[in-house]
């Protein structure tokens, strides 16, 4: 993938500029290598990472092949989500019925996985609790690693730059700080979350989507101040449909079904839990739980060329259980990444994105669990099987800013991927080799 523009910016300007907003609070109510998408090189005309697309309307069955040649360069067309929002009538029940109950427990898949005792209904912490964290240790490499991590400079956050780390340096100082009750680190949290308004301005809806979901979290797990959290939640509320190069947060979870739409999704999600907005968690959920393959709960992606694809007339963002392709199996392929590889070949190609796009679903994943929703289970398991298929049918396992995440599928489906102590935070999130690690 091409190198982004980095564009290092100051902080939310000005204590004038600051007080506007809080009025404003008030008055409302209230992979490897590099940090690119997937961390590779462009391979195909819509290398989303740097040179992102953004399809046509994508009616209700889901349109292909106008992603690429319309904007080669990254430049998208005018955001239509808030017309896909309104016209609910083709995507299927709400998100309320796909929510687990107490009783609703969850089966190891055949083959692997465990029985998670059953799901909750809500669970208190965005990503994870603050009582989670005290019986979390405070020592290993793990901890050693968030711990020193902690300890660094953040630096300045820059919303607008898809590749700054400042983001996962604020959420281990943030983990730190719940953990052991550390009031500076508390207070350098909070300042990087209001100093981090505003930078998304010039940006682009992939660097928000994968920098914006940990400062929400950091500042769950440290609880701003009021009239911090005022400001916060302000901001947060305009975010989400904010205008960036054509597009916006929840147009893109909406049209995009692979990295830039999944972590998307995963910083929707985040604000939606932030702000107690169910009903637009509830919406988010219905378009995950689409792009998992139920296209009766959501099916108006635009996606490229459909040669993974399954069923190319009913194109998913993971394949169905059982799928096969001239013998092969491609139960588990996420096919909109795949294709940045070309055409369908056998032995696959290790595609970069795939991780890519599961650093964002992954994120999702953990955060509708914890809203109560019985996402690992969806779609025949479809994450498990994403799991399974890039480790070992493609024989891919993550590395480099990637290999946190096998840490949670370990967590959740019981599997043994391989899964570094310590690992390295990823580049929408991380340290889930302390907060997740067996």
């Amino acid at each position: 993938m091409s190198a982004s523009e980095s564009k290092f910016r100051g902080p939310f300007a000005g204590i004038g500029l600051a007080i506007t907003i809080m009025a404003a609070g008030c008055a409302g109510g209230g992979s490897d290598g590099g940090r690119d998408a997937g961390g590779g090189p462009d391979k195909a005309p819509a290398a989303d990472g740097a040179a992102g697309s953004m399809g046509g309307s994508g009616g209700g069955g889901g349109s292909a092949g106008s992603t690429d040649a319309a904007d080669a360069d990254g430049r998208g067309g005018v955001d239509s989500s808030s017309e896909d929002r309104a016209s609910s009538e083709n995507d299927g029940p709400g998100g309320a019925s796909d929510r687990g109950g107490a009783g609703g427990g969850m089966s190891g898949p055949d083959g692997g996985g465990r029985d998670t005792g059953g799901m909750p209904s809500a669970t208190d912490g965005i990503w994870i609790s603050r009582a989670e964290l005290m019986a979390r240790p405070m020592s290993g490499p793990a901890w050693d690693s968030v711990l020193k991590a902690s300890k660094s400079s953040a630096g300045t956050p820059d919303l607008s730059n898809q590749d700054q780390d400042n983001n996962v340096l604020v959420m281990a100082k943030a983990l730190v700080s719940a953990r052991t009750g550390d009031e500076a680190l508390r207070a350098e949290v909070r300042k990087q979350c209001l100093d981090a308004m505003g930078t998304e301005a010039g940006g682009r809806t992939l660097a928000l989507g994968r920098e914006l979901a940990a400062y929400v979290i950091a500042a769950d797990l440290v609880k701003l101040e009021p009239n911090e959290d005022a400001m916060f939640r302000t901001w947060l509320k305009k975010v989400l449909t904010e205008t960036l190069d054509g597009m916006t947060l929840v147009g893109t979870n909406e049209k995009r079904p692979n990295n830039w739409g999944t972590h998307a999704g995963a910083s929707r999600i985040a604000v939606a839990r932030y702000l107690g907005d169910k009903a637009e968690l509830d919406r988010a959920a219905k378009v995950f739980k689409g792009w998992l393959g139920d296209r009766a709960s959501y099916s108006s992606f635009t996606f490229g060329e459909l040669d993974w694809q399954a069923d190319p007339a009913n194109p998913v963002g993971i394949n169905p259980a059982g799928a096969t392709k001239s013998g092969h199996s491609i139960d588990g392929v996420l096919p909109e990444e795949m294709r940045r590889a070309g055409t369908f070949t056998w032995p696959p190609p290790k595609e970069n994105y795939v991780w890519g796009a599961l650093a964002g679903a992954l994120a999702q994943a953990v955060m509708l669990h914890r809203a109560g929703f019985d996402v690992w289970n969806w779609q025949d398991k479809a994450l498990f099987r994403a799991g399974e298929w890039v480790h070992k049918v493609n024989d891919f396992p993550a590395s480099g800013d990637d290999n946190w995440q096998p840490h949670l599928f370990n967590h959740y489906y019981g599997t043994s991927y391989p899964a570094p102590m310590p690992s390295t935070p990823g580049k929408n999130l991380g340290w889930t080799d302390w907060t997740h690690g067996k």
